[in-house]
């Protein structure tokens, strides 16, 4: 197709969702319903036919996945992905076997064959990693007990998408079990090496990237984290991987980097576009048509489904040793059905081994979830708080613990040249917590060698503030010389942490009052203290002069 025909059905796409997107949001609703309610009207069947690029759409929406996952793994580097422990990992196991048994029974019970009922529990098991995902990075509630688990779980079953699809092969006559197990080893021995690889060139780039002054050269992290985070996911598919599982691996290696925050929040716009082109592209998948004609039969799915994966997250983690409320909290959160259903139907589809209706309902099944899960996923926390009133549970452990996120620092520091140094000295011999960002890795160093916690990243960026956790500092300190940066810098403080107390440094005395006038409690002007300091001098000076010429108008003549 040609590409300005696929560049405007992503605009009229994405003007859609902004629109529809914009609407819900208006009414305290999630702004995905509206993107997958855009691409059910305007493309796929039953639809109003506008956009006819649907797979190329999709293909590129696929992406957003695996910068999802590449963001989430530069918040996980490997020390904090230790810390999820193995009952994630060991449960995302449980619940995929679970929930493909428990499919099984129900579709043999309706009348499917042997083969289909496999395949409709493979298609059925996985949960979604980009609804998922999405709504508790944007609520914050990742590093929460109940986002742990689902991260583990959802990055288990993202390694099982290839198992499942080699199933599926084999299901359609295609394949033996020793092939299989061929394929199965080929695999993991690519997985391996790509890992290996991945390694290697990410120390590679970082320390390349360190040799260079960021500082002048800010387009050089927005292409860094691009090529990695794509390179990542395309490497990942080209070996038979999720690309999102191996655009998390990257993003996890260069997670203990300096230079994570800001790779964090250059990918960030990208990863919204693509996102939002994601559910797009979901949407225009299903068929309304078929989904009214067939209600009475989708809705009962989609109960059966939701109740029964639900039930089956909360077994699992109620029997590794979890409170009530966390695994409940867990459950609601994974009771859909996952994007890798459109998959692995297709590859069921292609093979004879799923039938055009059973591929349509699961399709079906699938979106109507998505729609659900826009409002269950932020009512996990609530469920999780309700249910703690009113069940007994015993005694916390710390893997219920509410986060293993640090403490939220004290005081912040933004830019930490000369300026910054000489303002954090009365803080080096204190016990306060405090976090410095500069765009300079000399400074980050020096803030580290005095025992702060230093981010590379431009302030200038919500992501970079939000990430370094400045809305819940008591006070900040903003020394950068760029007065349109530093104004920035102190509105979006201002937006995040109304009460908190800024002290700002102005080069020039004439943007004092803008500095007040944006929130600003503290001005600390470079001419004022350079006047005062020359003005020192010169007084010391006058004094010394003075000193010698009365001694010499007091010495004996000759």
């Amino acid at each position: 197709m040609e590409l300005w025909t696929i560049l405007g059905d992503v605009v009229l796409l994405l003007s859609a969702s902004l629109l529809l997107g914009g609407v819900f949001s208006r009414f305290g609703q999630s702004p995905m319903v509206g993107y997958l309610l855009a691409g059910m009207a305007l493309g796929g069947p039953g639809s109003l036919h506008v956009v006819g690029s649907e797979r190329e759409i999709e293909a590129i929406a696929e992406l957003g996945v695996a910068l999802l996952l590449f963001s989430l793994g530069l918040e996980f580097s490997i020390e904090r992905l230790k810390k999820l422990g193995a009952k994630p990992l060991w449960g995302g196991i449980a619940q995929v076997a679970m929930t493909m048994l428990l499919a099984f029974a129900g579709a043999t019970l309706c009348g499917l064959g042997p083969k289909e009922s496999t395949a409709f529990g493979a298609m059925v098991a996985l949960s979604s990693t980009a609804v998922v995902l999405r709504i508790l990075s944007e609520r914050g509630e990742i590093d929460m007990p109940h986002g742990r688990n689902s991260l583990g779980v959802l990055l288990t079953q993202d390694m099982a998408v290839v198992p499942l699809a080699l199933l599926m092969t084999i299901l359609g006559g295609e394949g033996t079990a020793s092939d299989m197990l061929w394929n199965v080893g080929k695999l993991l021995l690519m997985a391996s090496a790509l890992i290996v690889g991945l390694l290697v060139l990410t120390r590679i780039a970082v320390l390349a990237l360190g040799a260079l002054t960021l500082h002048r050269n800010r387009e050089l992290t927005v292409i860094f984290a691009v090529v990695t985070g794509l390179g990542a996911a395309w490497a990942s598919h080209a070996v038979g991987i999720s690309p999102a599982l191996g655009a998390f691996v990257a993003g996890m290696l260069l997670g203990s980097s300096a230079f994570a925050t800001q790779i964090r929040a250059d990918v960030s716009p990208l990863q919204v576009v693509l996102l939002t082109l994601f559910f797009g592209a979901a949407g225009m998948v299903a068929d309304p048509v078929w989904i009214v004609k067939n209600a009475h039969i989708v809705v009962l799915a989609v109960a059966a489904l939701t109740v029964g994966k639900a039930f089956v997250v909360w077994l699992v983690f109620r029997a590794l040793g979890q409170r009530n409320q966390v695994a409940a909290a867990t459950a609601l959160c994974l009771a859909q059905v996952g994007e890798f259903a459109f998959v692995l139907g297709s590859i069921g589809r292609s093979n004879g081994v799923v039938t055009e209706s059973v591929y349509a309902l699961v399709v079906s099944t699938a979106i109507v979830s998505f729609f659900l899960s826009a409002f269950l996923v932020p009512a996990a926390p609530r469920l999780c708080g309700w249910l703690s009133r009113r069940l007994p549970s015993r005694p916390e452990t710390p893997d219920d613990a509410e986060t293993d996120r640090p403490a939220a620092p004290d005081v912040a520091i933004i830019g930490f040249g000369p300026a910054g140094q000489i303002a954090a000295r009365h803080l080096i011999d204190r016990k306060s917590r405090v976090v410095v960002i500069d765009l300079n890795e000399e400074g980050v160093r020096k803030a580290r060698q005095h025992g702060f916690r230093g981010e590379i990243g431009d302030a200038t960026q919500s992501e970079v503030l939000e990430h370094a956790r400045v809305g819940e500092c008591k006070a900040v300190v903003i020394t950068v010389p760029h007065y349109k940066s530093a104004v920035t810098i102190l509105k979006l403080i201002r937006g995040r942490a109304p009460n908190v107390r800024v002290f700002v440094r102005s080069r020039y005395e004439l943007h004092t009052d803008d500095f007040i006038a944006s929130g600003a409690h503290v001005v600390a002007g470079d001419e004022q203290q350079v006047g005062e300091s020359l003005a020192d001098h010169l007084a010391e000076w006058l004094s010394v002069h003075q000193a010698e010429d009365a001694a010499a108008s007091n010495a004996p003549r000759t």
